[in-house]
């Protein structure tokens, strides 16, 4: 008990000093007695004596009201202009002062015949005084009823906070005599209220709202004064004089009584006349019986509109620290865009579903007179903001149909409940919303299959178990005789929702979001949409939520189509794709309306990441000085969480170690392109879940530079498998090295002259056994013999090496290379013997699909073959088919090289966004 007395005492002194100090700082000229301005004191210390015996007694003026001109009805109709500031908006001194100085000097005083009611928050929190004024005073009526004397601490905090921003605002004078009494004898009524909670021990909810909304009157009260001190016809209005409410049934709301409303705004402009400006406290109203109530939280908005209602306003602005309503969170999804104009049911819509518009009442008055609503940024007034009306027309290219924006509801559960009792059985769905009402849960979303065999509906994760026991224990019997199966929840879920006027007259809508969630690999597991087509609701997994809104936001609002990309191997193929992707990459965007940025860039053991692309022209000096160790799980999360909604990782590296992360990386939801083999051609298993997870998802896996650098051979033969073509014989030289090599060999050169011509122009390995060895020609013959359905391993296919058995051990490539000539004979007899045939000698890869067999070996070919006729470092493949049987379909081109190779990956990059929605 002892404790207790002395923190009460403690704060006791905390609120005293305070208020002493905002009475001395009143004038003392004019003076008239202060009720409640002594400040509560506890017992004098020899401190707190020696300050007062320098002190004055203070005593304050009450500003005189200004001339009142009596009127019997109250002048209503568009002249007024209804103005709302939030608690941001008046969080401090300055930006009150702004307000005012727009209202009367600025652009929102308008022409002579307009007058302005402005509504006014609760100050807000602001870097020079954080506290959030209406949070203070709910807290406070808590710690009271909790018995916590630091209500104290807190009521001092609010004075504090106010008379300095009265002194700030004001300056000496009348105006700040008038408020800081105002203030301290509502302090003093509010501690004698507290007090009597706290000794109570509880709090009313008459009390309660009492206490809270004393905020948006001394907001109120401050532009008030400050508008007439520069130079304004203003008033007051405390909105409680004027506003009758009841409650919802829910207790959520407020229903307002206008009739009674009317008459209050009547007798309110018989004592206070029609003035230029009207400052009127938002927030705050009185019941039916004349009890001090709220309209709840976020209700200063709602005052906005039923004011606007009241006086049959032409417009309402409601002004805050956005620009306007946006088409999707910007914080999610950082390119939305700010929309110009929204009909009532959009605006309406976007706030159920968790837009930051308007709370969803919020709008009901204003449609009741069809008053538009703006909603503006004060912090900058060159933006346009957004109008919320029916009425078209009112802003230029604004489209008045179709998608409008996308919201989401986090943390959902799906509640489930099935059985084949439940068909054709009547009033089942209304035995289960019942239990909900009685339950008081809110459904947010209604899913029920034709066959009613099936009911699914949304609700709040934290109201999910309530849910489930209360239908468990209204369905028991029905449950144990088994007409129904199942009472289940699928939890951390949420809803994804487009809003649009009318999307029913535009085909497709639909169907566009739901494949732009489809090739984001995000599944849909519920679906609801009304016959009006305002919104169109969908319930994902809430892992998925940033990435499905970015998704269909971007298949929806983008001018062009995000593709990110990460690059795994920036080497001599990667660095030339990055070079060519940088030539293109303005033609891309503005001719064919596609936005590439590299998000990422990973060598062997180091990685590059960007939230919004790297430079391309200046990718390596960034790569050098910006890097972290690589991780190639923090790499995929980099792309999988980024806001482009399409993500593809091109792997050009050689190495095993990439191809082991693709199956990850496509359950992240990111696209596959790669020239490496490694995946295509290791072990059958692995390659067979990977082509089956593809399969069975929206991600692609582009792999064409695996065989043929960029010639298309991959997509010929999956084109003639998909058109019912049948493969009988794929044979071709698939080396360019080798091509070259044979291409140049013959009976007038030596073998080792060849290779070491070869060596020398970079058409080899620096090893050139890698070459020889044959193993490249026979991982690209197991990766056709795979497309064709063939179930090949890599070390089922015999290879026909190059390298003389005793140089395949040979510690270097320089000792291999000075060995080679010693056998040379062996391939001059072989070239000799097909040149006496009339013949060549190539080294070619076979995959003969009639014999399920595929082969790498060196073959004689008549001068006239296809085959005989190339030059250089060509590739050439013969597809021999059903279709295609007495002459084979040629692709015949550069195989090898880092600008051919580089191309054909950008090929399936383009590939990959024709697939993802980009015009052709």
């Amino acid at each position: 008990m002892q404790c207790q007395g002395l923190q009460a005492q403690q704060a006791q002194r905390a609120l005293a000093v305070p208020r002493a100090a905002a009475c001395r700082a009143l004038p003392t000229t004019k003076q008239a007695a202060l009720g409640g301005c002594a400040p509560i004191a506890p017992r004098p210390t020899r401190s707190t004596q020696a300050r007062r015996a320098g002190s004055q007694r203070v005593q304050a003026i009450v500003a005189e009201p200004p001339e009142i001109t009596s009127i019997e009805t109250f002048p209503r109709g568009s002249h007024w202009q209804v103005h709302k500031f939030g608690g941001t908006c008046v969080a401090a001194a300055e930006r009150i002062d702004s307000i005012c100085r727009y209202l009367v000097e600025g652009a929102g005083a308008g022409s002579a015949e307009e007058q302005q009611v402005v509504v006014v928050s609760a100050m807000g929190s602001h870097p020079s005084s954080p506290v959030k004024v209406t949070d203070l005073l709910i807290n406070m009526v808590g710690k009271a009823a909790n018995q916590d004397q630091e209500f104290l601490l807190d009521l001092t905090a609010l004075q504090k906070k106010h008379v300095e921003c009265a002194e700030a605002l004001l300056g000496p004078g009348k105006e700040l005599n008038t408020f800081v009494a105002r203030l301290l004898e509502d302090i003093a009524n509010l501690k004698a209220m507290l007090q009597a909670i706290s000794i109570a021990g509880m709090a009313t909810d008459a009390f309660e709202e009492f206490v809270v909304g004393h905020g948006e009157l001394w907001c109120a009260q401050l532009t008030a004064a400050r508008c007439r001190q520069l130079g304004a016809n203003c008033q007051f209005m405390d909105t409680r004089d004027v506003l009758v409410v009841s409650p919802t049934a829910d207790g959520n709301s407020v229903d307002v009584h206008y009739e009674a409303s009317n008459v209050r705004l009547d007798e309110w402009g018989r004592r206070h006349g029609a003035p230029k400006i009207i400052v009127a406290t938002g927030f705050i109203a009185k019941n039916t019986s004349g009890q001090v109530t709220t309209l709840k939280r976020n209700g200063s908005d709602y005052s906005a509109t039923i004011i606007g209602a009241l006086f049959q306003s032409g417009h309402i602005t409601i002004w805050t620290d956005v620009d306007g309503v946006y088409s999707a969170d910007p914080r999610k999804v950082p390119e939305s865009v700010c929309l110009k104009q929204l009909s009532y049911h959009e605006a309406w819509e976007l706030s159920y579903f968790g837009a930051n518009v308007l709370h969803p009442r919020t709008t009901l008055p204003a449609m009741k007179y069809g008053i538009p609503i703006t909603i503006r940024n004060f912090f900058n007034l060159t933006a346009p903001g957004t109008v919320i009306s029916d009425e078209e027309g009112l802003v230029d290219d604004a489209d008045h149909v179709g998608v409008k924006g996308f919201a989401t509801i986090d943390s959902i559960s799906l509640i489930n409940v099935e059985g084949t009792g439940m068909v054709g059985v009547p009033g089942t769905a209304a035995a289960i919303f019942s239990v909900m009402r009685d339950q008081n849960i809110n459904v947010i979303m209604i899913s029920q299959a034709s066959s009613e065999h099936s009911v699914c509906f949304a609700v709040k994760t934290a109201d999910t178990e309530k849910a489930l026991a209360a239908l468990n224990k209204r369905f028991e019997e029905a449950i144990r005789a088994g007409r129904i199966s199942a009472v289940e929840a699928l939890r951390d879920c949420c809803v994804l929702a487009a809003v649009g006027q009318q999307m029913a007259s535009r085909r497709g809508v639909a169907a566009t979001m739901f494949e732009a969630l489809a090739k984001s690999n995000i599944n849909i597991r519920a679906i609801a949409q009304g016959s009006s087509e305002y919104n169109i609701t969908t319930i994902i997994d809430q892992r998925d939520a940033v990435k499905a809104l970015r998704a269909v936001h971007g298949r929806f609002y983008m001018d062009a189509l995000p593709i990110g990309v990460g690059l795994v191997g920036p080497g001599l193929i990667g660095g030339t794709f990055l070079q060519q992707m940088n030539e293109q990459i303005d033609k891309l965007r503005e001719e064919y309306h596609l936005d590439l940025r590299v998000l990422g860039i990973a060598s062997s053991s180091k990685m590059l990441l960007s939230d919004n692309g790297v430079d391309l022209g200046a990718w390596r000096e960034e790569f050098d000085s910006q890097s972290q160790p690589l991780d190639y799980t923090r790499f995929a999360d980099h792309l999988a969480n980024n806001f482009v909604p399409n993500t593809v990782i091109i792997d050009c590296t050689a190495s095993e170690n990439p191809s082991e992360q693709y199956m990850e990386w496509m359950r992240k939801g990111i696209h596959i392109i790669t020239p490496n083999k490694k995946m295509n051609s290791g072990p059958l298993e692995r390659y067979t879940q990977l082509k089956q997870h593809q399969r069975e998802s929206f991600i692609h896996y582009f792999y064409e530079g695996t065989v043929g650098a960029g010639l298309p051979i991959i997509a010929t033969l999956q084109h003639l498998i998909g058109s019912g073509d049948r493969i009988e014989r794929i044979e071709g030289i698939f080396s360019g090295t080798l091509s070259y090599i044979f291409n140049t060999f013959g009976a007038d050169r030596a073998f080792s002259d060849v290779v070491t011509e070869a060596k020398a122009l970079g058409y080899t390995e620096p090893d050139p056994r890698d070459d020889l060895a044959g193993m490249d020609v026979a991982r690209k013959v197991t990766i056709l013999a795979r497309e064709c359905g063939m179930n090949v391993e890599l070390s089922s296919v015999p290879v026909q090496s190059l390298v003389p058995e005793p140089l395949r051990d040979v510690k270097t490539a320089d000792e291999y290379m000075q060995r080679l000539p010693e056998f040379d004979a062996d391939m001059a007899k072989q070239a000799a013997e097909a040149e006496a045939a009339g013949e060549c000698l190539r080294y070619v890869g076979v995959v003969d699909v009639k014999n399920g067999q595929g082969s790498v070996e060196l073959r004689r070919y008549p001068k006239d073959h296809p085959f005989a006729q190339l030059s250089g470092s060509d590739n050439i493949i013969a597809f021999t088919t059903q279709r295609y049987s007495k002459q084979p379909l040629i692709v015949r081109g550069p195989g090898a090289g880092a600008e051919v190779t580089a191309g054909g990956v950008f090929s399936d990059l383009l590939r990959l966004a024709a697939y993802l929605g980009a015009p052709s």
